[in-house]
């Protein structure tokens, strides 16, 4: 009989954020102002104060230059300056390879065609003789995440650049790493600087157990993020300043499911279960508002016997309720029709009935589409693959690979096409997860929720400006797999790299070779677009983004 191995179930703060946070330095940040005026009774034993300052937070030294935040990165922590100054960039943006962005130019026909006789016969060639070209400091002592990207020349960056200083106290980042959403400008070290680091569970706990924090973050989120949205959305279009400002103050914001669902969504699917799905709101139920998606992914859903269909899912810029509170307005007494279930994690705005009854139903009425209409007259086995892109999370990718079994001859013309095109190293595999004749294949997907570069310490995987591609910057990727790991569906590479002789490259102090991050880049600086898909003579590739109904054509 097999023995049984018993260990205590593992905490969330069994992994520190700041590993080396001592005593000391927790006294110290209590006496700063910004925690010296929290009642530190208002929060529950299990969650004290001093232990999220202990377990959420950790103290990062930036040295001049030291870029902290990227324009466009993502990000799950926010910071407190304790010393020093920094500069926040406004305009004009600064260059992208001094932030570790990679310039894309497109080659033109010849030298895309020059590519075919040009490939290295040994895998993953680089011209090692380019890397040090854009300026990344080491970690040092401390880990390898922590090397970052510095501008060499601040006073040049100074002169150049309209920016502004942010000195003690200042807090940035809560916006972008509470509501998931790229950071709106690169903040640099102007001095040797002291930052708090807060991962965004701490941040979210300060907001819950303390007034202020909440107060703070709250206002700020209204001023700079929820106003925008709403302005944006068809519902409030017209209104005027004095109008928005009241919608703005009476919108409630909240999120569901986990904010890092891919971690969990890796374990649940490696054992062949389904992830949880918070619901959001359920069928039968009364809707008290109108639910508008900011980001992140929903599931709609009906019950059919003792389970449920999905009907679609809701991505940023999707509402939910709106026609049974429209009903509502009629008279008629209407519950929810469908459920709706945060898929991974989904960031919304609540706008209450009251709310919509004054500013929304006499000046919108019932014009606005609702993405539920057309529905009602699909057949269940049509919805059977959505169902299934749904659970395995493929509506995350906005250019997933969709292969069509039943066309594809396995000639591997795709493999060889990226190859050609990324110096003889294909970019994706042609293997992955299968439905009915459906395979999606083991390339990068694009995705909305880009969990990848979140973490990245040098900012060398990023979103191209021109395609919107997630693309890697070979020369300031310092190989350290954290995009690799947090890929959701393995889709990142890392490999050993060769220089231009075909040796092996090795760091010179620990012997072990040097690795880099790869995946599909969408062939960025290729013309004509992806070769994978242009190469498939049988018209059996293509990319996707799960929406509409002829992804995977008129049935199946």
């Amino acid at each position: 009989m097999a023995s049984v191995a018993m260990i205590a179930r593992p905490q969330r703060w069994d992994a520190p954020f700041g590993p080396e946070m001592a005593d000391a330095d927790v006294q110290r940040l209590l006496a700063l102002p910004e925690f010296a005026s929290i009642d530190a009774e208002a929060f529950p034993k299990h969650t004290p104060l001093d232990g999220i300052l202990r377990n959420d937070t950790r103290i990062v030294r930036y040295h001049p230059g030291d870029i902290i935040v990227r324009e466009g990165d993502y990000g799950n922590s926010a910071f407190l300056v304790v010393n020093g100054n920094l500069r926040v960039v406004i305009s004009p943006s600064l260059p992208r390879n001094l932030i570790g962005r990679q310039n894309s130019e497109r080659k033109n026909f010849i030298q895309a065609l020059g590519q075919l006789w040009t490939n290295r016969t040994v895998p993953e060639v680089r011209d090692t003789s380019r890397y040090g070209g854009q300026s990344v400091r080491e970690g040092g002592a401390q880990t390898e995440a922590d090397a970052r990207v510095f501008l060499q020349d601040v006073p040049a960056v100074l002169d150049s650049h309209n920016t502004a200083q942010l000195g003690p106290s200042t807090l940035f980042g809560e916006l972008a790493a509470l509501g998931r959403v790229p950071r709106t400008a690169t903040i640099f070290a102007e001095e040797e600087s002291e930052l708090l680091e807060i991962r965004w569970q701490g941040l979210r706990e300060l907001r819950k157990y303390d007034p202020g924090w909440r107060k703070t973050i709250d206002e700020r989120y209204r001023e700079n993020a929820l106003k925008v949205h709403l302005k944006s959305s068809p519902y409030f279009t017209g209104l005027s300043e004095v109008e928005l400002n009241e919608v703005a103050d009476a919108t409630l914001f909240e999120s569901h499911g986990s904010f890092e669902w891919h971690v969990t969504y890796k374990r649940m699917r490696d054992q062949g279960k389904a992830d949880k799905e918070p619901v959001i709101g359920r069928q039968g139920d009364y809707p008290d508002g109108l639910l508008m998606i900011r980001a992140g992914f929903a599931r709609v859903s009906i019950k059919m016997g003792n389970g449920e269909r999905t009907l679609t899912y809701l991505g940023a810029g999707d509402s939910f309720g709106y026609d049974e509170l429209w009903a509502s307005h009629l008279g008629n007494d209407v519950s929810l029709q469908t459920s709706l279930k945060a898929v991974g994690y989904v960031d919304l705005l609540r706008v209450p009935a009251p709310i919509l009854e004054k500013y929304v139903f006499n000046k919108v009425g019932h014009h606005v589409a609702s993405p539920l209409h057309h529905l009602a007259t699909r057949t269940v086995a049509s919805d059977a693959p959505l169902e299934w892109a749904v659970e395995q999370r493929f509506i995350n990718g906005t250019m997933a690979m969709l292969i069509d079994l039943e066309r594809c001859v396995r000639c591997d013309d795709c493999v060889r096409a990226c190859a050609s095109t990324h110096g003889g190293n294909p970019r994706f595999i042609r293997h992955g997860r299968t439905f009915d004749h459906w395979m999606v294949a083991n390339a990068c997907m694009h995705c909305a929720d880009p969990v990848c570069m979140i973490g990245c310490p040098t900012g060398a995987i990023h979103r191209s400006l021109e395609t919107g591609a997630v693309v890697i910057n070979d020369d300031t990727c310092i190989g350290c797999g954290t995009c690799a790991n947090s890929c959701p569906y393995n889709n990142i590479r890392l490999v050993e790299i060769r220089d231009i002789e075909g040796k092996m490259v090795r760091d010179p102090d620990s012997q072990k070779p040097i690795m880099k991050a790869t995946k599909c880049d969408l062939c960025e600086t290729n013309p004509g677009g992806p070769a994978c898909v242009r190469a498939c003579a049988h018209d059996a590739l293509k990319r996707v983004n799960f929406q509409g109904d002829e992804t995977f054509g008129a049935s199946t």
